[in-house]
């Protein structure tokens, strides 16, 4: 069996932990491990293969996450721009064979009852085999609003329900045969691709031709923009299994949650004995039953109960506790005058690191770490002069036509202009403090030449 995870979306209910560069799948919130590296260690156990659809950006964290578990040989679908799920999983399964059975799952889910969860795979899995499409419904525990809800007889689906409203949501739970739609499915891929042809044949014509150019074999299929554009948006839901009369449902209970909101991780994460998260930069006086998240600074809380701190470095996010689902109105107000949705202070790319130490109109000053064996583009840019001081390793610097070894505490200009790229060609990391100067020091301000990594 292959395990199709979906890397898609920014999660933005949860900033500002998670933003579009660093989404919520691979910030490691639990046991110092993501939740994209919970759900390949969790599904390795029932699938043999992995096969990742994201972006261009993601796949590079996917990536890195992978090796942590020593998990290799994986296959890579790259999407230019999202199309909603139903595109993804049809051109993942267009590039395996129709009698493979896929499990479909999204990176950011959580599940702890992993028994009852190998149980429940069982039995999707033999009903994949007679070739039907499985979703998962997860079994509620109270009227939640923000979840889609399956209506079952048994394993046959009699419909599928929009978010209802609270006494819709309890009228549905009181029944006992609603589910949440968990969002994971599993079926045969020609099965499904036979069915999508069906019931949104657009869909599947313009994800084949956006397909047809490329080697099917190959472990990284990068799809290209203007082929993907042009791939009609829709969810799974909507396009086949909502038409399908080949939908069964698995009731599931297996402790999920799809971790979507600061209430949500409150309810996972460990507390203190007077149910505050645990952290160790927290200093609490007389307060309980708080969310405090941060790494960086001391946190100090009096007499306050109920909250959500949340403390990235560059933001501050505080809320009352049933109030989290409001956080998307914050992103999009921050979305008119910031990147603060885009970026975190830390920006993680596949040469590396680099951190934001200062950034003042006029100049920023980074701290960059670039992997051995490891260079970053060459590259030059038109609003900045960079200075760059070499902290730890030994960097290989080129500028314009000449190369030469930059050590610790020696360091070198580029001109505003000039073609440069720094190198590791060492078996340490090499550290270096960048400092920019210029009118101009957005991250945008780049023209790459040459780059390892295929990036525009």
């Amino acid at each position: 069996m292959t395990n199709i995870i979906l890397c898609g979306g920014s999660g933005t209910r949860l900033w500002p932990i998670s933003r579009t560069l660093m989404p919520k799948q691979f910030v490691k919130l639990f046991k110092e491990k993501s939740l994209f590296q919970l759900t390949v260690e969790r599904n390795s156990n029932v699938c043999q293969n992995q096969f990742i659809v994201s972006n261009t950006e993601q796949y590079f964290l996917a990536l890195d996450q992978l090796e942590e578990l020593d998990r290799v040989n994986n296959k890579y679908l790259l999407e230019p721009v999202g199309r909603n799920t139903a595109p993804a999983i049809a051109l993942a399964c267009m590039a395996l064979d129709y009698d493979d059975i896929v499990l479909v799952t999204p990176s950011d889910h959580l599940i702890k009852d992993e028994v009852e969860y190998a149980k429940v795979l069982s039995t999707a899995k033999k009903l994949a085999s007679e070739d039907n499409l499985v979703t998962f419904g997860i079994k509620p525990t109270f009227a939640e609003t923000g979840f889609g809800y399956i209506e079952a007889q048994s394993q046959d689906v009699r419909a599928f329900h929009e978010k209802p409203d609270v006494t819709t949501a309890q009228n549905y739970v009181d029944a006992g045969n609603y589910y949440w739609n968990s969002g994971m499915f599993c079926f045969k891929a020609g099965v499904f691709l036979d069915e999508l042809k069906q019931y949104s044949p657009e869909i599947y014509e313009t994800s084949k031709e956006a397909l047809s150019t490329h080697n099917l074999d190959d472990e990284m299929i990068r799809i290209k923009y203007d082929a993907m554009i042009n791939i009609p948006e829709d969810s799974i839901d909507y396009a086949v299994m909502e038409k399908s009369k080949k939908v069964k449902v698995v009731a599931s209970d297996i402790a999920w949650s799809d971790v979507g909101s600061f209430d949500a991780l409150y309810e996972e994460l460990p507390k203190d004995e007077a149910g505050n998260t645990k952290n160790k930069n927290h200093i609490s006086i007389d307060s309980k039953n708080n969310l405090i998240y941060g790494n960086q600074r001391k946190i100090a809380t009096i007499d306050v109960e109920d909250l959500i701190i949340v403390d990235t470095g560059d933001a501050l996010l505080v809320s009352k506790k049933g109030s989290s689902q409001k956080v998307k109105q914050v992103v999009a107000e921050i979305k008119k005058t910031t990147q603060l949705h885009n970026i975190h202070l830390t920006g993680h790319r596949p040469w590396g690191t680099y951190t934001v130490l200062e950034d003042t109109p006029g100049y920023k000053i980074k701290r960059i770490e670039v992997k051995p064996g490891k260079r970053l583009s060459l590259q030059k840019h038109y609003h900045r002069n960079e200075h760059w001081v070499v902290v730890s390793g030994t960097a290989t610097v080129t500028v314009g036509d000449k190369v030469e070894l930059v050590r610790p505490n020696e360091s070198t200009y580029i001109k505003m202009g000039e073609v440069h790229r720094l190198e590791n060609e060492g078996k340490i990391p090499v550290v270096l403090i960048e400092a920019q100067v210029g009118e101009y020091t957005g991250e945008d301000d780049i023209v790459r030449l040459e780059d390892d990594f295929k990036r525009d």
